[in-house]
């Protein structure tokens, strides 16, 4: 479990395109774990694997293995959220995707993306979490094609890509994808890539104002912030740190103090791609490594601080996070010189 999520904003757009191939959105989403009722919710976001899934069924269910491609040209600031204002008033291309970057956790924290400088242009790699389950082709390519086409429309005009690569190999028709991206296809590619030209980045933006800009900033950090606030697998995690020095903490206790069921719970965590022992264990794992690094705390006063029951329990959880024992963890961090501490 890595707890990143897609916001409802992206989803939404995900949604129009299943209907607009004649699919039944609702039972699709239904089939997939997910609930199409909470795309009215800002708040709401998605695991990943579950968007997979959704494209997978979608796929099957249309027949259409292009089906990625069917974007709307039209795309609008919806589905990138406050994201797309502080694009939009950005001064040029170039500086609106380097803010895209930035703020890329509001639209999903399930994608990494890099901007990347070479010879005439700049590459935007795209990199789509897993979340366990395999990424579909449909999915990596609906957001490339959803990226191109915002920026054309922040645009103000219809430029071509230098090259779109794709990780994946060249499908039996390529029709569908040169109408769509209309540049210099490569398949099989190292990473997923947009390549753009220097001189389409550097051409200022219709919509560029910098008093907005700075204003699009201040929303976009506090929107991370409320983002982070919101997680209930930050929530959760707290609240295990404030109880693992009365022992095991219960998932039973956790939910009680968040003023929900247990199995509320455990649904909304599996949302955020998250369980409630994954959690527990991360936070044990973390602290346990921090606490074996200062020398005055006793291995009896660590297994406490943990919440575990003995000292071979501890003993154990250490061989399966260090592959060593507590001792042998601590006697290595003494032997290793200054900022080689070890951060497995």
């Amino acid at each position: 479990m890595n707890g990143r999520t897609i916001s409802a904003a992206w989803v939404t757009g995900i949604c129009e395109v299943l209907r607009g191939a004649g699919l039944d959105a609702a039972a699709l989403f239904s089939e997939a774990g997910l609930d199409l009722t909470n795309l009215n919710n800002p708040d709401v976001r998605y695991a990943p694997e579950k968007i997979s899934h959704l494209w997978e069924i979608a796929v099957e269910r249309s027949g259409d293995p292009a089906l990625g491609l069917r974007v709307t040209e039209a795309s609008t600031p919806a589905q990138a959220d406050t994201v797309a204002y502080v694009m939009m008033s950005s001064p040029n291309l170039l500086i609106a995707l380097e803010r895209l970057i930035r703020y890329l956790r509001i639209i999903s924290d399930a994608a990494d993306l890099a901007l990347i400088e070479e010879k005439g242009g700049y590459g935007v790699t795209i990199e789509l979490v897993t979340g366990g389950r395999p990424v579909p082709r449909q999915r990596v390519e609906f957001v490339m094609l959803t990226m191109l086409n915002f920026c054309r429309w922040i645009a103000g005009r219809h430029f071509m890509p230098l090259r779109v690569e794709f990780a994946d190999p060249m499908p039996p028709d390529v029709q569908p994808y040169s109408a769509a991206f209309e540049g210099p296809l490569i398949f099989d590619a190292p990473v997923h890539r947009l390549v753009f030209s220097l001189e389409d980045l550097a051409i200022p933006l219709p919509t560029s104002n910098p008093v907005l800009a700075e204003l699009h900033d201040r929303h976009a950090i506090e929107h991370l912030s409320r983002l982070d606030d919101a997680k209930i697998s930050n929530k959760t995690r707290e609240l295990i740190l404030r109880h693992l020095q009365d022992g095991d903490p219960s998932r039973t206790e956790i939910a009680k103090s968040l003023c929900m069921s247990e199995r509320t719970l455990q649904r909304r965590l599996q949302d955020e791609g998250a369980s409630y022992h994954q959690l527990l264990d991360d936070t044990r794992h973390e602290l346990a490594r921090q606490y074996l690094q200062k020398p005055h705390l006793t291995l009896a006063q660590i297994t406490y601080l943990l919440g575990f029951r003995d000292q071979s329990t501890f003993s154990r959880a250490c061989k399966r996070w260090f592959d060593l024992s507590p001792g042998e963890y601590r006697s290595n961090f003494r032997k290793m010189p200054p900022g080689g501490a070890s951060h497995s």
